[in-house]
Order: C-alpha cells, then sequence, then structure tokens
C-alpha cells in the first residue's frame, strides 16, 4: 500500500461531514413533520373560531 492509499483508508475528516448530513437530514424531517402536524391542526382551530365569530 502506498502513503496515499493508506491516507486514504484512515482519513477521518469525510466521515464528520456525512454524519452531520445526516444528522441534518433527521432533523429537517422532523421539523417539516411537526410544522405539517401543527398547522394542520392550527388551520382547523382557526376556522372553527371563525365560523363562532360569524
Amino acid at each position: 500500500m502506498t502513503n496515499s492509499e493508506r491516507w486514504f483508508w484512515t482519513a477521518e475528516e469525510g466521515q464528520d461531514i456525512a454524519e452531520y448530513a445526516v444528522m441534518l437530514a433527521v432533523i429537517l424531517v422532523l421539523v417539516v413533520g411537526t410544522v405539517r402536524l401543527i398547522g394542520g391542526n392550527a388551520n382547523n382551530a382557526f376556522s372553527s373560531v371563525a365560523s363562532t365569530l360569524q
């Protein structure tokens, strides 16, 4: 094995980027899911209040 091949297999800098990308994807899925869930419930609540006031 040459030095460049050995460095490629032992380098860990790329793993950090991949881990952050996976964490970001999971957080985005959770945030989008939460916003959609709360957004739908909030829309129903505001609609019922608006119909009650009319």
